[in-house]
């Protein structure tokens, strides 16, 4: 297989996300897509950040959905080198492995029991090998497909009355909103790079420095909150347990002058009395 090239840093900037989609954007599009054939190449996509190449690289075999830990293996990926599809290694030339949560398990089943029925109706005139990703006719899906269908799907629920309208973005676009996701969840960088396949954290830094920033602009506060909620429950105590000191403390013994003193005062009244 052909080898990817690492990107360059001026390729990298080229790549940085110009708009994503926040979750109740996503969850609007994967909802108005779910009648789609195509859904869970979406799923998939959106849930895990993979590219499209590296989706319809992907094949049965590096699918494990009955393990206690789901995961894809993102082991190639798919090009066009001049107008010639090429299977090839991932961008950074290694091999991940991606978690999967249980609701994408449970698409990705559904997907696979509908492409064994697309095999069995297809007969003899089925064409693919055990890729997930194929047409009815077990064909190589078009790289192009994925794209054509998100832009008339997002045409189709913008222009439905009553829906709130779904800004425009490309399917790798998908990538960088699992990505800002994940980062505004506040997962360490160095696990959304694992994920993204990423070769070194520093380029997941450079690519989402936007939403870092972000982020730190509430450190401060978080520190602050948690910090006082660490002392609230101290300071309480502190003033039980002078309160229980306060309540326990002897009684002492009037001492010889004070007994002198109001024996005194005693007898001065009877006299003036």
């Amino acid at each position: 297989m052909l080898r990817a090239k690492r990107p360059r840093v001026e390729v990298m900037q080229a790549q940085m996300p110009d708009r994503v989609w926040d979750a109740s954007q996503l969850a609007e599009f994967l909802n108005a897509v779910s009648g789609e054939r195509l859904h869970p190449f979406f799923r998939l996509a959106a849930f895990t950040g993979a590219r499209r190449g590296e989706l319809l690289f992907l094949h049965w075999g590096d699918v494990d959905l009955d393990n206690e830990a789901p995961h894809i293996v993102v082991r190639g990926t798919v090009s066009i080198v001049g107008g010639r599809r090429v299977d090839g290694t991932t961008k950074s030339g290694r091999v991940r492995m991606v978690g999967l949560d249980l609701g994408t398990v449970a698409v990705m089943r559904a997907w696979r029991a509908r492409q064994e029925d697309e095999r069995r109706f297809a007969d003899g005139s089925w064409r693919g090998a055990r890729r997930v990703f194929l047409t009815e006719l077990g064909s190589q899906l078009p790289p192009d497909r994925p794209g054509e269908v998100m832009r008339r799907v997002i045409v189709e629920h913008n222009n439905r009355l009553g829906s709130p309208p779904l800004p425009r973005i490309r399917f790798h676009d998908l990538r960088h909103t699992h990505a800002t996701l994940l980062l505004r969840a506040g997962v360490p960088v160095h696990v959304v790079a694992a994920r993204l396949g990423h070769v070194d954290p520093a380029i997941t830094l450079r690519v989402y420095a936007h939403v870092l920033r972000d982020q730190a602009s509430g450190v401060a506060e978080m520190f602050a909150q948690v910090v006082e909620e660490a002392m609230t429950p101290a300071v309480g105590a502190l003033q039980a347990t002078e309160d229980v000191r306060a309540v326990s403390k002897p009684v002492t013994k009037p001492s010889d002058a004070v007994e002198s003193c109001v024996v005194s005062r005693a007898e001065n009244a009877q006299v003036r009395a």
